[in-house]
């Protein structure tokens, strides 16, 4: 679908509008200066930025609204600045002043191969550790090593090894050559899929926390005062329960979004793969963490499955990053979970999100991902650099021009707006599921957000890089203006990173927990308040 002449608001009202939502709520919206550039790219990223997180605020304040049983949705604010220096959130904060060291590690990026370029992951040891397996080279080996060990590969050649061997590389591709794979073909057009898996028999939504909460409005009073005191302070989310497994950006901005909107995210990590403090400082604000060890080599006695089922068999939302097979060949898909639910009696309805690299569709679906490599794979870098040269898209080459090598685009643009698209996700079904009962699986993909974000359009030529607007677009946290960060206390040390960008008028909107050490909760549900 071409959205070309699509504007902010004509995304968010189409956006809204095949999600099922009623119309009535999309005259909530206000988004200061709406459909400018404010980022130098070609791709038209601020765009993006304002739509997917206007989205999961608008239904932050519907799900408040109908809660209450008020026709009233209160007006969600989301200024364009502000949501651009969201989407950069890792890069913009501090930890006692200091900034943290770069997440990527000395051997990623870019390396030239015999028939143009591939892109190297290496932000995890497992993977840096693969890649040098890959290419014959010891631990220790530079990055200028790796490089001149790729340089005789074919890109596609080394990629498919790379697959092969579960390392992370992707082949450099343009739009032409992205287009006539069946993966691209597979990718649906529209960037959030909500597909039901249990009917009203088998999950009755009146059990769940949307009812088990609906007093919001209907308190007999505390001490703080009325209910209807209450409710005005009262976060849209209040006790809905979300069990997060996930790494990385994507994903976790999706968590980080809910528990902003007042959902007790419990973030489940293994104490067999490595802290990512670079990343997680930020993603983690707002989440409790716990450790749970999910080898299933060991006896069941050693491990904390059953804890972890448990847990699941509480939560009102699963909400997972790893490719798709990996946790379900572990009993974890929302099929078998559901399944659980009956057989255990359990008559309340689950949501099963799931963020993968590219779909749970196509011959590429098992395959891991990442932002760099979607867009290196899929067209995007090559189409960056051509619209930064010269604005004549048939000038440049993926592969025949040394002095026009591929540009990413200046944020991790597809891991933000898929995180929030799938925390918009989430509150849609959640919305469904409060009408009609029943479990439901969300998923959305970086290469379908990819594919969205293309759909947009691109600025012609330089213009996108040139524009005036861009030249305030801060490059450190130290230019962000302070109305758009906060600092808190957290377990390690003074924090100051972005708050929100998305404000609800008249409801609560932000963090209440800080960063922590990986395990520093029980591996538990708080009580419903």
């Amino acid at each position: 679908m071409d959205r070309s002449h699509f504007g902010t608001i004509d995304s968010i009202t189409s956006l809204w509008k095949a999600l099922g939502l009623p119309a009535k709520a999309l005259t909530a919206i206000h988004l200061p200066d709406v459909d400018t550039i404010g980022i130098p790219s070609s791709f038209k990223i601020g765009h993006l930025a304002q739509a997917s997180i206007a989205l999961t605020g608008l239904l932050a304040a519907l799900i408040y609204s109908e809660r209450q049983g008020s026709e009233h949705v209160p007006t969600v604010t989301v200024p364009l600045k502000h949501a651009l220096i969201e989407f950069r959130s890792e890069r913009f904060f501090t930890l006692g002043g200091q900034r943290l060291p770069s997440p990527w590690g000395p051997i990623g990026g870019l390396h030239r191969a015999s028939d143009g370029y591939v892109r190297v992951h290496d932000s995890f040891p497992n993977h840096r550790a693969g890649a040098l397996e890959l290419l014959g080279l010891p631990e220790d080996a530079d990055r200028k090593a790796v490089g001149a060990k790729i340089a005789p590969w074919r890109c596609v050649d080394l990629e498919n090894a790379a697959v092969d061997a579960g390392v992370v590389i992707a082949a450099l591709r343009s739009y032409e050559q992205w287009d006539v794979l069946p993966q691209a073909r597979a990718i649906k057009d529209f960037p959030i899929q909500i597909k039901k898996i249990a009917g009203d028999g088998d999950a009755d939504c009146g059990a769940g926390w949307w009812s088990d909460s609906m007093s919001m409005s209907h308190d007999n009073g505390n001490a703080r005062g009325s209910g209807a005191d209450k409710a005005k302070d009262t976060k849209a989310l209040r006790g809905l329960r979300v069990l997060e497994m996930s790494r990385v950006i994507a994903a976790p901005v999706a968590g980080r979004a809910l528990a902003a909107h007042g959902a007790d995210v419990l973030w489940i990590t293994s104490p067999n793969l490595p802290d990512q403090p670079s990343l997680d400082r930020d993603t983690a604000r707002g989440k409790r963490t716990a450790r749970l060890n999910l080898d299933l080599s060991h006896k069941p006695e050693h491990n904390d499955m059953e804890t972890l089922l448990s847990l699941l068999d509480d939560a009102d939302v699963f909400l997972q990053g790893y490719r798709p097979g990996s946790l379900a060949a572990r009993g974890l898909s929302c099929e078998t979970l559901v399944a659980r639910r009956r057989q255990n009696g359990i008559k309340r309805g689950i949501i099963c999100a799931n963020l993968s690299a590219y779909g749970p569709d196509g011959p590429w679906s098992h395959r891991r991902g990442f932002d760099s490599l979607v867009q290196t794979c899929s067209g995007m870098n090559v189409s960056e650099a051509e619209h930064f040269r010269t604005g004549d898209i048939d000038q440049v080459t993926a592969a025949d021009d040394d002095d026009t090598p591929p540009k990413p685009t200046p944020c991790q643009a597809l891991d933000h707006a898929s995180g929030y698209f799938l925390a918009a996700g989430i509150m849609a079904a959640l919305c469904r599921q409060a009408h009609e009962g029943g479990s439901y699986e969300v998923s959305v993909s970086l290469a379908g957000t990819m594919k969205y974000l293309r759909s947009l359009g691109q600025y012609e030529g330089r213009s996108g890089f040139d524009h005036l607007q861009c030249k305030d677009h801060y490059a450190t946290i130290e230019d962000i203006p302070e109305e758009f960060l906060e600092e808190h206390m957290s377990g390690f040390g003074l924090l100051k990173a972005v708050r929100h960008a998305a404000s609800i008028d008249g409801v609560p909107v932000g963090w209440d927990l800080m960063p922590k050490h990986l395990g520093s909760d029980e591996a538990r549900w708080l009580a419903r308040s």
